[in-house]
């Protein structure tokens, strides 16, 4: 036998094998696939009228000003037309070359071969003068709701991104040339992904962001010391030990998003907010979520507030032995602690000497990028499904937030995992960001229709424990932090409704980049910077033509701004006391429950 007769022995032995592992896997899929417990559909589509009313306005349109529709039409078959012709014409002169491309960057189509070959160039343009032409088409309707626009924009831009090239096996080069490269092992190990994805799933298939395997809660990841000083069925209340010899004598306590688990903020020691604030000579408490299982279908806002909120705000004055807290709120946790300190304020009580937000949105007038999420249909779909399973599923919040970012945060990872087959990054953040949590079906509803559709908070007419609650009853000293690219809570919507908040004491700051990278942005990182303006014009384009920018992390300002509020300087705290026996270290049991799918 030759030396080219065993090199191809070897190759077909090993494509042998690879079939094989296909074989065993794709019965592992449609084993896993049956496990499926599919959502609610009206979650997963708008009702058809949208459509409907889309199509008929455009109708109108085209009868009312044919000229304009018409042009829009020669444009879009020109612009296929030409290319068509263009490459017709290099082929016609010999030419096996990709014609002229003047398309715009885009980083899905950064490998060299989206220009340089024929077939994957015709391929890439074309998608986008088709993508061009959906576009306009929806900016031309002009007879529409601009609620139901805004869902045309978002539903078309899903069908746009979904349609890529680089999507499908066969018409993405990197994709090709990699199994190629690996005799097929690529494809094997994508589908290995692929398979693994839907069995932790029970078959939904959640892209898996991080490498699972890289992170563990208080081993590598949440670390800062700290005792589990008070839990209930709500929550868990962790009290970090102190780093300095002293300490200010009012206590912060802190209340992460139930959404997600509070490690976000303590990833790991050089970004962790907590450590950070420890180590400014803080007596610092934070709250940690249960996630909520079937079983608690019923709880609403108002367990939140009282198990929660009320609770740990007690808990930590009575380990202190001090009368008043400054609080912290992150998110929905931000905009629930506005509804405490409203029912507060109406109860009299002052246990909360200051208050701050991080990325708030308490007034939902505009409802942003999830204005397609927070209408009557969408609504509906989420009201049926937790009526069906007695909680807001992890993956369907999760799958939501993805989709507003669906080439980063769906397509991407998925081509990289199950196209490549390459193993997901060892990164703390996308592992955090795949560790959700599932929310109670009662309090979904509540925030859904009474907060989000009605604006009750803003209105003044939000019921919970027997008050009607208004934002206008929010008095004590706030400082709200913002960020400027965030989707989740735009900036701009969280400065109208911090305007609204009846408090004569407010600082307003707005950090760079986003949701997460601009609250998690601690000093000795010098990355990014923040805008403040002690002025508080009616609206956030006038604060920001106001507002002065500092290089580096908003911490400090914010620290400054709470050290007159904290207290005098005191002995530090040990962690619990002989009435709070620490029940474990931090980070505690519930962080480490995972969501049920």
């Amino acid at each position: 036998m030759t030396i080219e007769d065993a090199k191809q022995s070897n190759n077909i032995a090993h494509l042998d094998e690879n079939i094989a592992k296909i074989d065993e896997l794709t019965q592992r899929l449609t084993k896993a696939l049956t496990r499926r417990k599919p959502p609610n559909p009206q979650i997963a589509a708008p009702e058809s009228e949208l459509f409907a009313r889309a199509a008929t306005a455009y109708w109108q349109e085209w009868m009312q000003n044919p000229a304009k529709i018409l042009e829009h039409q020669v444009d879009y078959w020109g612009k296929s037309l030409k290319h068509i012709v263009e490459a017709q014409q290099l082929l016609a002169q010999g030419k096996l070359a990709a014609p002229e491309d003047n398309t715009p960057d885009d980083k899905r189509f950064s490998n060299p071969v989206w220009k340089s070959n024929p077939y994957f160039n015709f391929i890439k343009q074309q998608y986008m003068i088709n993508s061009d032409a959906i576009k306009q088409a929806v900016e031309d309707i002009e007879d529409i709701d601009e609620k139901e626009k805004k869902r045309l924009r978002y539903f078309s831009q899903q069908i746009v991104d979904m349609m890529a090239p680089t999507n499908f096996f066969a018409t993405n080069p990197d994709a090709l040339m990699k199994a190629i490269e690996t005799e097929g092992d690529s494809v094997v190990k994508g589908l290995e992904n692929l398979v693994a994805d839907l069995e932790a799933n029970d078959g939904e298939l959640v892209v898996r962001l991080a490498d699972t395997e890289a992170f563990e809660v208080g081993g590598n990841i949440a670390t800062t010391p700290g005792k589990v000083v008070f839990r209930n069925d709500m929550m868990e209340l962790i009290q970090y030990s102190p780093s300095t010899d002293k300490v200010h004598e009012i206590p912060i306590v802190l209340f992460p998003p139930w959404i997600n688990k509070f490690y976000i903020l303590d990833l790991k020691d050089k970004n962790s907010f907590i450590k950070w604030v420890v180590d400014q000579g803080y007596t610092l408490f934070v709250v940690s979520w249960v996630n909520p299982d079937p079983t608690y279908a019923d709880r609403g806002m108002e367990d939140y507030v009282e198990h929660g909120y009320l609770a740990a705000i007690e808990e930590a004055k009575k380990l202190c032995k001090v009368k008043q807290v400054n609080a912290i709120g992150y998110c929905i946790a931000g905009t629930t602690l506005n509804l405490v300190l409203a029912l507060l304020k109406k109860r009299g009580d002052k246990s909360v000497k200051s208050a701050t937000f991080f990325t708030t949105l308490t007034d939902f007038s505009d409802q942003g990028e999830f204005t397609p999420f927070l209408q009557d249909d969408f609504v509906d779909g989420i009201e049926a499904e937790v009526a069906q399973h007695g909680i807001l599923r992890s993956f369907i919040m999760g799958r939501t937030m993805s989709f507003l970012r669906s080439n980063d945060l769906i397509y991407q990872p998925a081509i990289r995992s199950y196209m490549m087959g390459d193993t997901p990054p060892a990164f703390d953040l996308l592992y955090w960001n795949g560790d959700g949590s599932g929310l109670p079906g009662k309090m979904v509803m509540q925030y859904l229709r009474g907060l989000c559709q009605r604006n009750e908070m803003i209105e003044g007419t939000f019921e919970l424990l027997g008050e009607s609650l208004s934002i206008k009853d929010v008095t004590v000293p706030i400082c709200a932090v913002a960020t400027e690219t965030d989707h989740i809570a735009p900036w701009k919507d969280c400065y109208r409704g911090f305007l609204q908040t009846g408090s004569r004491s407010r600082s307003f700051i707005v950090g760079q980049s986003g949701h997460i990278a601009g609250i998690v942005n601690p000093p000795t990182k010098k990355k990014y910077g923040h805008y403040v303006n002690d002025d508080l014009p009616d609206t956030a384009e006038e604060w920001m033509e106001g507002a002065e920018f500092h290089e580096g992390s908003w911490w400090p300002r914010w620290e400054a701004w709470l050290k007159p509020r904290a207290g005098k300087m005191i002995d530090a705290r040990d962690a619990g006391d002989s009435e709070h026996p620490p029940l474990g270290d931090a980070p505690g049991d519930y962080v480490r429950v995972k969501a049920s799918i």
